[in-house]
């Protein structure tokens, strides 16, 4: 019989765990991904939900997602590797990395991936040797300023180029299903959504008229904004607009996205330890045994803020979280309001599945944080890792 599923967010359970598995930790809770997963189902109904591995390629997320119905959105042979080695279906995958090695084809052709995604002639003409294996979606550039991370900056064709793609696929006799777009991560609203579906129904249309292909496909990618240290909007209101635009395109289309940080960013915390302290110029400093090279290496590469915060009670002073390494850019941040801690408190910093731990290093031979997660199954606070 299962168990009944544990909050691992609470201090009692995070102070147990630490206990158990050490620090610094990542609890990973796939109830919370469960729940992610759902709710984003919800308000984009009929969209075929890919998780992207990049934000935590874990196995447990992945498990997860596969036990919700779900596919997965790869980009790298390592991810590639990750999900083979767990005996997933290849028909739930897709290939998204719009520039890739010849070796990075062959891997995921092997594997039995069959759909990638491609943005200029020379990826196009890598595919020519593979004409009848593969399907390719081509990935449209829609550059979004309000974004905090533009990922059209460095990926895309531009929309009026994207016919000419789909010919030179023709003529290769390559096989091309549809579009794909991912308009950032993080915004505020879902307008630059709207803009890219609005110009891609036009071009699944054009390309339809020409003959090109089925061209029966979407990818409306990724970036669902979800809350950190500032209010994120409710998803079902964020999607309102999307799943206005989404209903101009033919019943035939399939639609999907490719969410990350929305599935895995709730779905864990970051638990560090106090190493020591040092009162400088009035205020204390606080030396974690994690920190920028390791789990909040999200502050520099994606430009998050996490909601940190002591478990310990007390007056409340001003006072500067730094990293464990002998480097003076490890400082997660300063004039930060915490009771006085000592050597052995935790401090725990919500909103770290996505691109942390992923990211982090071990410089200075610090180590990574153990990943550890519960609830692996719905209602089971068992599977601990």
């Amino acid at each position: 019989m299962a168990s009944k599923a544990i909050d691992p967010f609470e201090p009692a359970q995070i102070r147990r765990l630490v206990a158990e598995f050490g620090s610094p930790l990542l609890i990973l809770d796939c109830a919370r991904v469960r729940a992610q997963y759902r709710k984003l189902r919800k308000a984009l109904p009929g969209v075929d939900l890919h998780y992207a591995l990049k934000p935590l390629p874990h196995s447990a997320v992945v498990r997860t997602i596969i036990d919700e119905g779900g596919w997965l959105d790869l980009a790298t042979s390592g991810e590639v590797q990750l999900v083979a080695g767990m005996k997933i279906d290849p028909a739930l995958c897709i290939h998204t990395h719009p520039i890739k090695r010849d070796s990075d084809i062959r891997n995921a052709l092997a594997y039995g991936v069959r759909v990638f995604v491609a943005d200029n002639p020379d990826e196009v003409r890598k595919f020519r040797p593979y004409a009848g294996k593969v399907k390719l979606l081509l990935r449209v550039s829609f550059r979004s300023p309000g974004a905090v991370c533009d990922l059209s900056r460095k990926f895309g064709c531009d929309p009026e180029d994207a016919l000419a793609l789909a010919r030179l696929a023709a003529e290769l006799g390559v096989q091309v299903r549809g579009f794909s777009f991912h308009v950032g991560s993080q915004s505020a609203d879902a307008l630059k959504h709207v803009e890219a579906i609005e110009t891609c129904v036009r071009l699944l249309a054009a390309a339809r008229r020409e003959r090109l292909g089925a061209f029966d496909t979407l990818d409306i990618g990724g970036g669902f904004p979800i809350e950190y240290a500032q209010r994120a909007p409710d998803i079902g209101r964020f999607c309102a607009p999307i799943r206005k635009a989404l209903a101009k395109l033919p019943r035939r289309v399939r639609v999907i996205a490719e969410p990350g940080r929305y599935i895995a960013g709730p779905a864990a915390i970051g638990v560090a330890t106090v190493m020591g302290r040092a009162r400088r110029e009035g205020h204390w400093w606080y030396y974690l045994d994690d920190g920028l090279y390791g789990s909040y290496s999200g502050q520099l590469y994606d430009h998050a803020r996490y909601p940190v915060e002591a478990l310990r009670e007390g007056p409340l002073l001003p006072a500067v979280l730094a990293g464990p390494t002998c480097d003076s850019i490890d400082v997660i941040a300063e004039n930060m309001m915490l009771p006085e801690l000592r050597a052995g408190d935790l401090i725990v910093g919500r909103a770290m599945g996505a691109y942390t731990v992923a990211s982090a290093s071990e410089f200075n031979f610090f180590p990574k944080a153990t990943v550890v997660a519960v609830n692996r199954r719905a209602g089971d606070g068992g599977g601990v890792e």
